[in-house]
C-alpha cells in the first residue's frame, strides 16, 4: 500500500477490524519512512450496479456520491461516522440482495430517508426536503406533521 504522504511503498498494519456488518475490514497502516497513519478498508469486489435516475440515464452506482447526501443531512446533528457508514453498508446490501444489475434513484432515496428517519429527525426532514423537493413551508409542515403522529405511535 503506497503512503497518501509520502508515496513510499512501504508500510505495515498496525490494527485489523471487521467492519460492523462483517463484509469490509478496516486496516490502520503506518508509513515506514514518514511514520503517518492511515486507515484502509477492504470489501469484495462485485458486479457495477447500474442506477436508472428520473430523467431515465443511467449512472454506476457511486457510494461516494451517496455518502455526500448522507452528510449534507447530517451536518451539525449528533451522528457518527460510523453511523454514516453503516446506513451506506446496509442500503448497498439491500440494492445487491436482490441480484438486479438496475435500480431506480428513487428506491435508493427512499431506502435513504427510511433509514434516517431512525437514526435522526432533522437529518431525516433535511435529506426528505431536498430528494422530495420541497417547493414551501406546507410541504414541511406535511413533513412535520407525517412525522409526529409516526413519533405518538
Amino acid at each position: 500500500m503506497i503512503c497518501p504522504f509520502c508515496a513510499h511503498e512501504v508500510t505495515r498494519v498496525v490494527d485489523k477490524r471487521e467492519g460492523a456488518s462483517g463484509k469490509t475490514t478496516r486496516r490502520r497502516r503506518e508509513c515506514q519512512k514518514c511514520t503517518r497513519r492511515f486507515t484502509t478498508f477492504e470489501r469484495v469486489e462485485t458486479l457495477d450496479l447500474l442506477v436508472i435516475k428520473k430523467d431515465g440515464k443511467r449512472e454506476i452506482f457511486d457510494r461516494i456520491k451517496l455518502r455526500s447526501g448522507i452528510i449534507k443531512a447530517c451536518e451539525k446533528r449528533p451522528v457518527s461516522a460510523e453511523d454514516i457508514e453503516k446506513i451506506i453498508d446496509e442500503i448497498e446490501a439491500e440494492l445487491r440482495k436482490n441480484n438486479a444489475q438496475e435500480v431506480s434513484s428513487k428506491k435508493i432515496g427512499e431506502l435513504v430517508i427510511k433509514k434516517l428517519k431512525k437514526l435522526d429527525e432533522i437529518a431525516y426532514i433535511r435529506f426528505a426536503s431536498v430528494y422530495r423537493q420541497f417547493a414551501d413551508l406546507s410541504d414541511f409542515e406535511r413533513e412535520l406533521s407525517k412525522l409526529s403522529k409516526g413519533l405518538k405511535k
